[in-house]
């Protein structure tokens, strides 16, 4: 699914294999098996690139997937940011850094699908003011703090106002795995339901106290207002204003939202890496790293970019060092964080995160999932910055120093 969606190609077959070995279960993590096959994808269009003696980043522009774009596993795609994504990264001051001997520069795009499915929410008006939101699906990585946003836009209250939580199915509907970079795809439009629930409960509320008719209120910024005559003898009510007399229109305020989202948009990514190679211990550093993202609309920028940072992060340590390690007598030899070595923050620099906005037309806030693309294009733009750097092309993963200092003095370039 993930490994030609970048690209326009009108004919394209792929045959896909399942392996069966004898080693540890596996199970899903961060789109699971896109960075593999976008690794080797990516890297042959950079050898192509090269053949033809033509920029990177203007080979993947000649033929990127766009608008109308029929991916190969089938659909045809709406509005995607992936020619934006290359174009940011081409207008950055690191894609013209000058670089010296034994460092290179690799560029890659990646894809994700994702997805909505089940979800539930609630949204209760407290006697205060404040909205209480639960949310059935658990919050790794600022899921409460993006839907509070919402909840308050969609409502009107300041986002302070707002008390998320996240609850299970004791407490909600079915919810949905956290994953497929689901969670504020479907969980903002479960909140978007919810809220309506809410506003118009609060225009019958209204129309009650009033002696009005539906046609004469409506509710805007954040309060149900009086419309046409009815305007010069009532004022507008604020949510506030409602909790406060609860008990006396109707009881409780709250609203649900229970639904099976759909038109989840596809989100690209495009990464830019320098790094270094010691040519005597085979040794790669991480110099320089900028992400370029299709976010559709980032509910909570910071966040967003944080997960850009994150999953470039995690697959600088599957390109360069993670693996599991077996002995002659088949037995695990890392079995343990101490010698399964995964990147700590001494070991990358700040990673650059551009956030690239092209809305999902299927979402009420145009948002896209964000959470699972950003480790699938790392593993071939490190290859990429490892061929420009060394001269070789690693076909193999991890690019540990052992394999990088024997394919150096392979090659008889194991000298400063």
């Amino acid at each position: 699914m993930c490994a030609y969606a970048p690209y326009d190609i009108e004919h394209v077959h792929v045959i896909g294999y399942d392996v069966v070995s004898n080693r540890p279960k596996v199970a899903a993590y961060r789109a699971p098996g896109a960075p593999i096959s976008e690794y080797a994808v990516e890297s042959v269009v950079d050898e192509i690139a090269k053949k033809l003696d033509i920029d990177p980043i203007d080979l993947r522009m000649q033929n990127a997937a766009h608008e109308g774009t029929k991916a190969a596993y089938g659909p045809k795609f709406g509005p995607i940011g992936l020619e934006e994504t290359l174009n940011a990264i081409k207008k950055t001051e690191h894609w013209n850094a000058p670089l010296r001997k034994w460092q290179g520069r690799g560029v890659a795009s990646g894809f994700w699908f994702n997805i909505g499915g089940e979800t539930s929410v609630s949204l209760t008006v407290n006697e205060d003011g404040t909205v209480s939101l639960m949310a059935g699906t658990p919050d790794i990585g600022g899921l409460r703090a993006s839907l509070a946003a919402v909840a308050a836009d969609e409502l009107g209250v300041p986002f302070d106002k707002v008390r998320p939580i996240i609850g299970d199915t004791g407490s909600l509907g079915f919810n949905f795995l956290t994953g497929g970079s689901r969670s504020a795809f479907s969980g903002s439009m479960a909140i978007v339901e919810a809220a309506k629930n809410i506003k118009a409960d609060l225009c019958a509320r209204a129309c009650k106290l009033w002696e009005a008719k539906p046609d004469q209120v409506e509710f805007s910024d954040g309060a149900v207002r009086p419309l046409g005559a009815l305007a010069e003898k009532v004022k507008p009510m604020s949510i506030a204003d409602f909790a406060k007399i609860s008990g006396k229109t109707g009881g409780p305020i709250g609203g649900l939202g229970r639904i099976n989202a759909q038109g989840a948009g596809p989100s690209f990514g495009t990464h830019l890496v320098d790094l270094e190679v010691d040519p005597e211990t085979g040794r790669t550093t991480i110099l320089r790293y900028t992400v370029a993202q299709d976010a559709g609309r980032a509910l909570h920028p910071s966040y967003v970019e944080g997960q850009f940072q994150g999953g470039a992060v995690q697959g600088i340590g599957w390109a360069l060092n993670e693996e599991y390690v077996y002995g002659t007598d088949g037995k695990l030899q890392n079995a343990g964080f101490l010698d399964y070595r995964m990147p700590v923050a001494s070991d990358v620099p700040m990673i650059d995160a551009i956030l690239v906005e092209v809305g999902n037309p299927k979402h009420p806030y145009g948002v896209r999932g964000v959470g699972e693309t950003p480790i699938v294009p790392p593993l071939g733009a490190i290859a990429n910055a490892m061929e420009n750097a060394t001269g070789i092309r690693f076909t193999e993963l991890p690019m540990s120093p052992p394999k990088v200092l024997k394919a150096l003095k392979d090659k008889g370039l194991n000298k400063a």
